[in-house]
């Protein structure tokens, strides 16, 4: 991770250290670089940049920003408005523009906001170019053999445009609904929109689809996104599910890149279930390529061991969904994902796609006929304690002789019935213990084993 850009973009308090400059300069460096790069190649044309926002109220302040830089280095910043991450992916693939950026902190709360940047082909942005935009922030660009000390503006009709282009969500829209193989009529869907991007996307898609939709925290106001709403809040949408007696609901993040789903009794459904789910489903058509379903370091012991009982392999990466991806992509794999929803299914999405999921989990719904809760019940999910220890140097903390030994010793004891990691936060000074087992008091038992060591070495605050 740079100092700017960590795996899920530039992100920060809005006006603290994420600010209006900010975004007015990764524009004015975006929109240089490409149009650089195309004049080098022969190619005098502007370079097209394509820019979503979710429903935060600093969410208009950097596209304004991003667009003053954008058109200032001379590229067109064509605008989807508010609308959801993976439908700028989708556009920024099939419509051939030189990069996109969203606007979005995902999950967090109103205050806080971030600069997502997609390539060309809708995926996370090459590292390559993120530590270019990372060196222009700190007037330390050096590129095409020479330093820039600042970028040359554009002159006359070099200056570029704006352009509405509402027109690409609405075809994203028609992308989902293409996808839907089975009617959903008859069926009684809930829907927490988190008071964010998916607001005025997922409602219309399951109506297209014939269900009977029924919609909770769809109406954004700029300071109510993922407050008590979403896929962060789901005991809101259990509630309403089992209250209105609906047979599933779905629950989306701010810029609906994640889902988790409700079954029909209230169960949490959370994003290990739904890669169980979609994989045997996969499996069972011979659709599973490479046999192989991708998560992360953090999905739950109990997810791998109902993949064995049904023989089906998994790889685990770094925790984030761009290393989900990244490992996809090189081994051609077409199912992976986090235990917090984000689901890529690379079939039909470059990235993480919170409607695209719940659309998959209702196929799987309709073609097997069973409720949510029948398809979810062979994974048993591993009771699991989690303590995050506030260290003074993580790196310190985690080569002790003493911390790797009891964790170790833990990691023996356990055996094939559970499971212990360590490993340090990427933003914040700590350590995170983690114990899955058959029970919670074996779990509380081996995390309370190391944070003791952690304690007693003197490496906790």
């Amino acid at each position: 991770m740079g100092k700017y850009f960590g795996t899920d973009g530039f992100r920060g308090t809005a006006n603290v250290n994420l600010t209006a400059d900010h975004a007015f300069k990764v524009g004015r460096f975006l929109g240089w670089y490409y149009g650089e790069i195309k004049r080098r190649n022969g190619d005098n044309t502007a370079p097209r940049v394509l820019i979503g926002k979710d429903t935060r109220l600093s969410s208009y302040m950097f596209e304004y920003s991003l667009v003053g830089g954008l058109t200032a280095s001379g590229a067109d910043a064509y605008l989807l408005h508010v609308t959801t991450t993976p439908s700028v992916a989708y556009i920024s693939r099939v419509d051939g523009f030189d990069c996109a950026i969203m606007i979005s902190a995902s999950h967090n709360p109103y205050h806080d906001n971030g600069l997502k940047l997609i390539n060309r082909y809708g995926e996370k942005m090459e590292d390559e170019v993120i530590n270019l935009v990372e060196a222009y922030l700190d007037g330390e660009l050096e590129i095409f053999g020479q330093s820039w000390s600042e970028l040359p503006f554009a002159l006359d009709d070099k200056i570029g445009r704006t352009v509405d282009y509402v027109s690409g969500r609405n075809r994203y829209i028609g992308y989902l609904i293409s996808l839907g193989v089975y009617s959903f009529r008859g069926k009684k869907i809930g829907l927490d929109c988190a008071n964010g991007a998916a607001w005025n996307v997922a409602k219309a898609v399951f109506d297209a689809l014939g269900a009977e939709t029924h919609v909770i925290n769809a109406e954004p106001n700029g300071t109510n996104i993922n407050n008590n709403a979403g896929s962060t809040h789901i005991e809101g949408l259990q509630k309403f599910v089992v209250e209105n007696k609906l047979d599933a609901g779905f629950a989306y993040d701010g810029d609906a890149d994640r889902c988790l789903c409700v079954d029909e009794k209230g169960g949490v459904i959370s994003g290990d279930h739904i890669l169980y789910i979609y994989g045997r489903y996969m499996k069972e058509r011979e659709k599973l390529v490479n046999n192989t379903v991708v998560t992360t370091i953090m999905s739950n012991f109990g997810l791998y061991k109902a993949f064995d009982e049904i023989g089906i392999n998994y790889a685990k990466t770094s925790v984030g969904d761009k290393y989900v991806y990244e490992y996809m992509k090189e081994n051609g794999c077409r199912l992976g994902g986090e235990q917090s929803g984000h689901i890529i299914f690379s079939k039909y999405a470059s990235t993480g796609d919170g409607i695209l999921t719940s659309l998959k989990i209702m196929e799987v719904i309709m073609a097997r006929g069973k409720n949510l809760s029948e398809l979810a019940a062979p994974f048993k999910v591993y009771p699991q304690v989690l303590e995050n220890v506030k260290v003074k140097d993580k790196s310190a903390a985690q080569s002790d002789k003493d911390v790797i030994a009891a964790v170790e010793k833990a990691a023996a004891e356990l055996g094939e019935s559970g499971r212990i990691l360590v490993r340090e936060s990427g933003t914040e000074p700590l350590v995170r213990v983690m114990v899955e087992a058959e029970d919670e008091e074996t779990c509380r038992r081996y995390v309370g084993e190391v944070v003791e060591v952690l304690k007693a070495n003197g490496h906790t605050l």
